[in-house]
């Protein structure tokens, strides 16, 4: 059986997606699905940057709005719903287009799940408590040397996925093993957008983040710390929200959580640029060059060709 080409439109954080797949469904008819852990939360739009009502009724997303702040949802989840999405695409004769930057879900839909143990309650009690008199660092260090590509994908400031990806090494004793891929069944094209230099995409961020300010994220963060959530709740930890959690707790004056924010922000991109360039298969995309959608339209048009699958 052929493969069935689906794209992948990646990048770090502010590197221009969004305006990329926009002029990219000009050219090429495809059908866009969110790989973004952020914007599956209903209320929290402006600090997680999504497209507008206004953008999506114009090229609908999917996968954004599908949980409200207090649900969780899973990679697993993740992987269920994209080839669900996938699949309808395809179904319609449209070019999936999976665009975002939670590396962690891209990686799941890709190369499968691992096959892992139950969470197990005396393990993560222990390691509750080892994170109470070690802190967070010492765990990710720990996570980073038994682990490492697993670290890559997961932020040092996140405590309950360290957690669990400890609790799971330690539970096997190694490194967990990749489970069961749809791989045979895609064909997966994989594109990075990123401007050239560093510089232009912290610039970038420094802006778009004040611009999410002006816009209202401090009244937005107001309502999510509304919610009366757990402390440990995924929504409450997203970067730039939890600077303005401290904002808000007057444990930081304004100026400092325009930086905070900015620099949370430019963490972020940077792991994420670290794991695409660990990728060798990833096509890189000038975020500041105009012909980006187009250099992505003429690679995705030449497999569809090659591989005679019409659309």
């Amino acid at each position: 059986m052929t493969a069935i080409p689906v794209v992948f439109l990646m990048g770090p954080t502010g590197a221009g997606k969004t305006a990329t797949v926009f002029a990219l469904s000009r050219l090429l008819a495809i059908e866009v699905i969110s790989v973004d852990a952020a914007q599956i939360y209903r209320g929290l739009d402006i600090g997680t940057a999504k497209p507008t009502l206004g953008e999506r009724r114009v090229l609908p997303h999917g996968l954004i709005d599908i949980r409200g702040v207090a649900e969780s949802y899973s990679a697993a989840a993740f992987c269920q719903d994209a080839r669900r999405a996938i699949d309808a695409a395809l179904r319609r004769r449209r070019v999936p287009v999976l665009v975002g930057g939670s590396s962690f879900y891209f990686r799941a839909l890709e190369h499968g799940l691992p096959d892992i143990p139950a969470s197990d309650a005396m393990m993560r009690a222990a390691l509750m408590a080892e994170l109470g008199a070690k802190g967070l660092p010492a765990l990710y260090a720990e996570l980073v040397e038994r682990d490492p590509r697993r670290a890559l994908a997961i932020a040092p400031t996140d405590p309950q996925r360290i957690v669990r990806a400890l609790e799971i090494v330690r539970a096997l004793g190694r490194v967990p093993e990749v489970g069961e891929t749809p791989r045979g069944r895609y064909a997966w094209l994989k594109f990075a957008v990123a401007p050239r230099e560093r510089a232009e995409l912290h610039r970038r961020i420094g802006l778009r983040f004040r611009r999410m300010l002006v816009r209202g994220l401090i009244e937005e963060a107001a309502w999510l710390f509304g919610q009366g959530l757990p402390a440990e709740a995924p929504a409450l930890r997203l970067v730039g929200y939890r600077q303005v959690g401290e904002y808000l707790r007057d444990k930081i004056p304004y100026n400092d959580l325009v930086e905070q924010g900015s620099a949370a922000t430019r963490q972020l991109a940077k792991r994420q640029l670290t794991w695409l360039r660990a990728d060798p298969a990833v096509r890189w995309l000038d975020g500041e060059g105009p012909r980006a959608p187009e250099t992505c339209a003429t690679i995705i048009r030449d497999v569809i060709d090659a591989i005679g699958y019409g659309l």
